[in-house]
Order: C-alpha cells, then structure tokens, then sequence
C-alpha cells in the first residue's frame, strides 16, 4: 500500500487539525467532464460500472482535471438491488427502471442476500485498480445507498419526487418492509466491508430519500438500518452519512458513530452544528445549481460558506451531486476557491 500524500479527508473525518479544508464533490466523476462523456458514448452504464480499467479511469478523471482532494468510486447504488437479483436498466437521461418491483411477498422470493465476491466482484477490482493508479495521491471513497432509499427503487421500479408507491409499501406492509429492509441492510455491510478490504480508505452512505419521511419515520425505516452499517463499518473506515433533507435527525444520526454528517443547502451550518454536536466533521453543503452562477459569484459564497462552517470538522462539498450542465472551469474554481479561502 503506499503512503497518502494527501490525508486532509480522513484526518478531518478523525477530528484533527489540518492545514486546510478538503473539498470533494458528489457526483464529480461523470457527466459534467467531456472526457467521461467520451466514454459514455462507448459504453453502456453498466459496462462502465462493470469493467474495472473504465471505473478507474472515471473514477480518477475529477483528480487529474478538477484537483479534488479525494476521489470517489465510480459506480451506482443500484448495484445492491441488482446483486440481489432485480433487474435494472438504467437508460440515459431517463434514470433507472427496474422493470418487476416488489409488491408482494410472492416478490420476496426473487430476493436474496447474495455473496458479494460473486456479484459485486467487478466492484472490488475497480477498488484496487483505483488505489494502485492514484498511488496514494488521494484517499478513495467507496459508498453505497442507504437501505430505505435502495428500497424505494425496488419498490417504486423507477425515480419518483414522491416515492408514494414505496411509503406506502412500508405502511400497509411493515412486516415485508421491515424483512426486505433488512435483507438490503446485510447485502449493504458485506458489500461495503469488501470495499474497505479491497482499499477504500472511507465510506460513505447515500440516503437520497431519506428527507421523505417523517422524523419517526425516518428513525423506524431508515435510521435502524443505517446504525446496523455505521456499526459494522466505523471500526474499519470511517463512516460519512448523507441522508439529505432529513437534518431534523443530525443530532441521531451523529449518535451513531458516523465521523461524518453530509448535509443540504437547506439548513445554515450554523443550525446543523447545534443539531449534530462538536463530535462529527460536518460536509456540505453549497447548492450545486449555484456552480451555473458566474466564477466571481462562486468564489464569493464558497467563502462565506467556510467562514460560516469554521475550520474545524468541516469537509467542503455540495449538498447534492453536480449537476451535468456545470462547466469544468465553475466546477474548478469552487475546488480553488476552497483551498485558497480555507489555508490563509
């Protein structure tokens, strides 16, 4: 393994003082850079995802082209639900279809927990392909989607605002719920434990639809199941939770053990340090619409957003992943913009 030359993230993660704040950026790796729109005229997403010398390559595009201080695996969290035995299509610019859904407990029988090695293998081979070409230059995160946001595509079959069909899957049948929630939450933690021994340095857990649900609804569908995965995981890696629109639950979901809280632009970092403790590195939080702003404008609310988060504990990102339609150079002065106004 070689040494980090660059462990601003993880030393963040662990509490420490660090020269500067670390910037990375949800969804860098893809559909904004044209190199990766080279590829995806080549190949489909899933043989993107699927052949490890293509995720390395777009995985370490952001690195070369944008000088992130860390670099994400590329990959899908419908990755899981396929493993699993559902199918899933994904088709460009439309979004994921997932053409026979669970509705019943019929369905359950097409699931199953399966073994990583064999399903998700390509995944740990990109893994280490990643690690050997960055060289340690940065660290690697690997991720996965939280067990509520994974079910509502096997559930709803496809994207949705609402995830109403998915709600109320989880209301008129709690207990198939429940034992497919749980099905998802063991497939997550071996899968992301064979991240971490394939070399991700952290990981982080996406709940996209985390912010649908009531706060105790949040706690009894979605929160239970992500404590399982911070607790299998925290020990090996450390631990980045994004349930995005849920901060009334920061003060839990910091109770977990997670090192670190992504959050969205709809709560001052002012509130979500009150909320989430002095204990965990904040993440977030700048609207990636903004990045369609001019480049003066950028540099202007990336400061005030560092002056608002403070030094300490503080990892600077969006608050969701960039949009596709950001240019190269927006996206590079937001990177900038945060070493230069956090290492004065």
């Amino acid at each position: 393994m070689s040494i980090l030359k660059n462990d601003l993230l993880l030393r963040t993660l662990r509490g420490e003082k660090t020269e500067r704040t670390p910037v990375w950026m949800m969804r860098q790796a893809g559909r904004y850079l044209p190199e990766y729109l080279v590829l995806r005229k080549q190949y489909s997403f899933f043989e993107r995802c699927q052949t490890p010398e293509l995720a390395a390559a777009i995985t370490l595009q952001p690195v070369d082209i944008v000088g992130v201080d860390a670099a994400i695996l590329f990959s899908d969290i419908l990755v899981v639900p396929q493993a699993m035995g559902l199918e899933v299509q994904l088709i460009e610019s439309k979004g994921p279809i997932l053409p026979d859904p669970i509705k019943t407990v019929k369905d359950l029988i097409r699931v199953r927990v399966p073994n990583v090695d064999e399903t998700l293998g390509y995944v740990f081979d990109a893994i280490k392909l990643i690690k050997q070409e960055l060289n340690g230059r940065v660290p690697l995160i690997g991720f996965a989607g939280a067990p509520w946001t994974i079910l509502c595509y096997m559930v709803q079959g496809k994207g949705s605002k609402t995830f109403d069909e998915a709600k109320a899957f989880c209301y008129m049948q709690p207990e198939l719920a429940h034992q497919l929630l749980q099905m998802i939450t063991d497939t997550t933690i071996a899968y992301l434990k064979g991240q971490v021994a394939a070399g991700a340095d952290t990981i982080q857990l996406f709940d996209s639809w985390g912010g649908l649900l009531s706060p105790d609804d949040f706690e009894n569908i979605s929160l239970k199941y992500i404590r399982q995965i911070v607790a299998a995981l925290k020990d090996e890696a450390p631990v980045i939770v994004f349930a995005k629109g849920a901060w009334h639950s920061l003060d839990a979901m910091a109770a977990t053990g997670a090192a670190g809280l992504g959050i969205d632009w709809c709560i001052s970092p002012k509130m979500a340090r009150q909320f989430a403790g002095d204990k965990v590195t904040l993440q977030g939080n700048f609207d990636p619409a903004k990045l369609l702003s001019p480049i003066p404008e950028i540099k202007k609310e990336v400061k005030a957003m560092i002056n608002a988060f403070g030094r300490d504990r503080y990892v600077a990102n969006l608050g969701h992943g960039i949009l596709p339609n950001v240019p190269v150079d927006h996206a590079r002065a937001f990177v900038d913009t945060v070493k230069e106004e956090s290492s004065k």
